[in-house]
């Protein structure tokens, strides 16, 4: 999965098995911000929405991947775990028109993390992985 790909992960959620219809314009994902690499400007929408439910997974990946594109790692981790512990597990619609479920994408994003993926040096160089 590519960056852009996860950036654009949570256009919608919805409890297993049902797979949601996307929404694309969910300001609370805070998606086309990201995707543009305006990771200031997704920020307080997310963390807004997070507040209000610490417990959604989709707003918790979409926060991991603003706070580690604007280069904080240890809140993205934090951000990505959480997701990763919600009860609730959710199929999430993604940008490349794949669906799949919250703690399968927390894990990818973990590990994108791990490799320096969501860096902006990284992503400019066009090393983006598929793998995973």
């Amino acid at each position: 999965m590519t960056l852009a790909a996860l950036a654009l992960a949570l256009v919608s959620a919805s409890p297993l098995p049902a797979v949601a219809p996307a929404f694309a314009e969910a300001p609370e994902l805070a998606a086309q911000p990201l995707a543009a690499g305006r990771a200031d400007q997704a920020l307080t929408t997310l963390e807004k929405a997070s507040a209000a439910d610490p417990h959604d997974a989709a707003v918790l990946i979409n926060l991991g991947i603003a706070y580690a594109q604007g280069g904080d790692d240890a809140k993205a981790r934090a951000a990505f775990e959480q997701a990763l512990a919600c009860h609730e597990v959710v199929e999430l619609d993604t940008a490349d028109g794949t669906a799949t479920d919250s703690r399968r994408l927390a894990r990818k994003a973990l590990k994108m993390l791990d490799r320096g993926e969501f860096r902006s040096d990284f992503a400019r160089n066009d090393r983006l992985t598929r793998r995973d």
